[in-house]
């Protein structure tokens, strides 16, 4: 059992952080891209995650390079420097910050968590999430954000299943 409780739900993400999110995810669609980035928080309040930070979506740079190797666009799925990130997460535990929530958007389908989204966060389909994270999906249905939902990793079906969520001043 994990000693982070932001992977069993129950976050409270602040309006600041949801307003970040929301505008990264508005501005990648006009981009024709899904948005993606973390959201961290204080240690000392384990659920509270109120700092958005939006990372580069590489997979349009990559197709553009060479569409044979990767043949997905950005639309269709969120590629990351995984360095940036896992610099990102050692900062966070070392600060008393910690990345507690990981966010994408999709484009035109809605806020569900795709098969491709549960193999990126098990590095390829492995039996639990790379990260003790939760997971934020926001939908984009032509150029504004329509939804919220996030997911949490549920060991007993090793799924991710959707978990509660607040939004908070803040």
């Amino acid at each position: 059992m994990s000693d982070v409780p932001w992977v069993l739900g129950g976050v409270r993400i602040s309006e600041s952080a949801m307003a970040e999110i929301e505008r990264a995810a508005r501005e990648a669609y006009a981009r024709d891209e899904e948005a993606c980035g973390y959201v961290s928080g204080p240690a000392t309040d384990p659920l509270l995650a109120d700092r958005a930070t939006v990372l580069e979506n590489l997979a349009n740079k990559y197709h553009r390079v060479d569409p044979e190797a990767h043949p997905r666009t950005g639309r269709e799925y969120f590629k990351i420097n995984a360095l940036v990130f896992e610099r990102a997460l050692a900062k966070g535990k070392d600060t008393g910050n910690p990345v507690k929530v990981f966010f994408h958007s999709h484009l035109d389908v809605g806020a569900y968590f795709s098969t491709e989204d549960a193999a990126s966060m098990t590095m390829g389909g492995g039996d639990a999430p790379t990260y003790e994270l939760a997971y934020l999906v926001t939908a984009v249905d032509r150029g504004e954000v329509t939804a919220h939902r996030l997911f949490v990793w549920d060991p007993s079906p090793r799924s991710f299943v959707e978990a509660p969520f607040t939004r908070v001043s803040g």
